[in-house]
Formats: C-alpha cells, structure tokens, sequence
C-alpha cells in the first residue's frame, strides 16, 4: 500500500470515527473535540491498514446525496405514519391486531446493505427485523399487520431499493 492510500484511507476512517464521537459525546466543549479529534485520529492511522472505507465525503455528490434524501425522506414519513397507525391502534380495541412472522426475499448482498435494511425497516414500527439467512437471501421479520399480498414490498423492497440508489447513483 502507498502512503498516498495509506493517508487516504486513515484520513477517511479518521473522520467517520470523528462524525461518531460527535454524535455519542453531543457536546462541543474545547475539550471534547480537541480529544474526540485525537482518538479519531488514532483510530484513522491504526485502522487504516486493515481495508478500504468509504470515504465521508463521497455522500456529498450530487446523485448520491439526492437518493440519500430521498431514503431519509421515505423512511421519516413511514416512521410518522407507521406510530400513528400503532397508536390508533393501541387505543382503539376494536381495531385488530393480526402481527405474525414473515419471511421476505431480500436484494441486500453486501454487509452495508443488510444492516442498513435491518436498522431502517426496524425503525418503522410496523415491522421490527428478527434474523436473516444469508446463503438463501432471506430475512426474517415480526409484522404488527401481516400483508395478504407480497409481504417483501410493504416491509423490506422499498427501502433496499433506495439503499442500492444510494450505493450505485448512475
């Protein structure tokens, strides 16, 4: 490895590490950042030579960050909705509840793919992510409605195909 991909790869990992200690901390204090900025650092240098990592500043291109709006957008009004309609629920007894296990197809291959799948589709409380089979492409979910039809494009196929957007702009 070159020390220009060296450089590259600590200087990437460094500022996710640094984007994580500002989000854990919350707090902007001289001392918080000079420290979070040198145990970002360090774990930028040391963790360079394992692999290649995205770097941050890729999200900012313009196709990609369009499609990154559009997920955070999809997955904000899903969240919204999908409380409500629990809570109507929840506080209208006459209004079954018919929750259940399913088993959805899944298009996610890469490790990104599958756990942003999982964390973005639990957020929405219709349906929370339980276990995935990943030599057959499966994975598992509790369902508070379980859909009659398809139940892969109510829960998990919208939300991959915005991820695989993200990944693949073009």
């Amino acid at each position: 490895m070159s020390t220009g991909q060296y450089l590259h790869r600590a200087i990437a990992i460094g500022t996710w590490a640094y984007v994580v200690w500002l989000l854990i901390t919350w707090t902007a204090t001289a001392e918080q950042l000079i420290f979070g900025g040198t145990l970002a650092l360090l774990c930028g240098l040391t963790l360079a030579p394992l692999g290649a990592a995205v770097a941050p500043w890729q999200l900012l291109a313009p196709r990609r960050l369009y499609w990154i709006v559009r997920l955070i957008g999809y997955a904000v009004v899903n969240i919204v909705r999908a409380n409500v309609s629990l809570a109507r629920r929840i506080w209208s007894p006459s209004l079954p509840i018919h929750s259940g296990m399913v088993v959805v197809w899944s298009t996610a291959r890469t490790d990104g793919e599958i756990a942003a799948t999982a964390v973005i589709t639990s957020l929405i409380v219709d349906n929370q992510f339980v276990d995935l089979d990943r030599a057959k492409h499966l994975m598992q979910y509790h369902a508070v409605e379980v859909p009659d039809d398809d139940p892969a494009q109510h829960i998990n196929a919208p939300v991959e195909d915005l991820i695989a957007r993200v990944r693949r702009p073009r």
